[in-house]
């Protein structure tokens, strides 16, 4: 039987964890891909691309793949960093491939960047045509993982090198709060409400562990990589 409020017995604690909530898979309103493209993202990118160069070395010639491109900002610095590479750009969203193709023309990176407006999951790409497969924030917006696995699998080479980071869904509503407030404190209330979403919609390190065990993805490693994300990275056989 529970202690009453009375007892003086410490409440027992609240073992059930916060549930996934999905969002849209795809960011296809206008106002909220605007609002995603003008926020500030350069630190994150700039932390991922660096980790994405560290894990490739220095090899100078690769064909890249990213996966729910979005606005295309990782592309763009991946071809400043190694122009030797050739990156296709996968997005669903045309608001977002808006925002890329000004990003790639901004740049001048037209010739190591190639726009492809597709389904990350049904991409539509040759099979095993890519050394490196990447992906930034795209995992948690399906509402099956399943598939984009099946792709990246279907797009790498053998041997090919994935990396795949994504929001991880924090233990409770509260805990989704403080970190919107720490992280995006000055960003427009739009941003604000897709970040809170967004770790509302995340996967938990468990989860996408069960993920790539479904998808016979056993030489993936799950890395705990901030607070608020979580590095899927290894090399297939």
């Amino acid at each position: 039987m529970p202690p009453s409020a009375d007892s003086g017995a410490p409440p027992m604690p609240d073992r059930k964890r916060l549930p996934r909530i999905p969002e849209p898979e795809v960011m296809s309103d206008a106002g909220e891909a605007a609002a995603y493209a003008e926020a500030d993202f350069l630190e994150v990118n700039a932390m991922f691309t660096a980790r994405l160069l560290a894990l490739a070395g220095r090899r100078r010639q690769a064909a890249v793949v990213d996966l729910g491109t979005g606005p295309a900002e990782i592309p763009v610095r991946v071809a400043r960093a190694r122009p030797g590479w050739r990156v296709t750009a996968v997005d669903a969203s045309v608001p977002m491939l808006r925002a890329a193709r000004r990003n790639v023309r901004a740049a001048r990176a037209g010739r190591a960047v190639r726009l492809v407006r597709a389904d990350a999951l049904r991409s539509g790409l040759p099979a095993g045509a890519f050394d490196i497969v990447f992906s930034n924030s795209l995992l948690h917006h399906l509402p099956e993982p399943g598939g984009l696995w099946q792709e990246v699998v279907r797009l790498a080479q053998p041997g090919a090198l994935i990396f795949v980071r994504d929001l991880r869904r924090p233990p409770t509503r509260a805990r989704a709060r403080r970190i919107v407030a720490a992280y995006a404190g000055g960003e427009s209330l739009r941003l604000k409400e897709s970040f809170y979403n967004s770790l509302l919609a995340a996967f938990t390190p468990a989860e996408i562990r069960a993920q790539l065990r479904r998808a016979g993805l056993r030489s993936l490693r799950v890395v705990l990589h901030t607070d608020r994300h979580v590095d899927v990275v290894g090399r297939l056989p």
